[in-house]
């Protein structure tokens, strides 16, 4: 019967994976993390966590409260039209208002205008406009277009 091996902390399999623990036992991993640079690595990660959490929408209240710039707690068509809007003015990058094919996804397909892109906007509003009033609540925002 064989000893039962003792596992240190950060070690798995008995290699270490803390402070270049391969690299120092002689085996060479295909990239060589020391401890600090190691520690680095995390801390950046780590920085960069606390932006994309931020960005993040988790309910369709947040979506709401986000698009929603007067704060009346609805989101109108001009709201909505400027909030959805930010796609094609970050692909628009000869800021030209039309995107030709090397700005679309895929790069190609047919020009787009900015007027064009934001008529198909306001026909996706009137569709999640369920009740008529002119503006989105979080349940229509919500909604999938009718």
């Amino acid at each position: 019967m064989e000893p039962e091996k003792r596992r240190l902390p950060g070690t798995v399999a008995g290699r270490s994976f803390l402070g270049g623990g391969l690299a120092r036992a002689g085996r060479s991993s295909g990239f060589d993390l020391t401890g600090r640079s190691m520690r680095i690595a995390l801390v950046l990660a780590l920085l960069a966590l606390p932006p994309l959490a931020a960005a993040q929408v988790e309910a369709s209240s947040d979506y709401l409260a986000r698009m929603d710039s007067d704060g009346d707690g609805r989101v109108g068509l001009e709201e909505f039209l400027d909030w959805m809007s930010y796609a094609f003015d970050a692909r628009d990058l000869n800021r030209d208002g039309v995107l030709s094919a090397d700005e679309l996804p895929g790069g190609r397909g047919q020009p787009i205008t900015r007027e064009q892109h934001r008529e198909r906007l306001t026909a996706t509003f009137k569709k999640q406009d369920v009740n008529g009033d002119g503006h989105l609540s979080a349940k229509e925002l919500a909604a999938p277009p009718q």
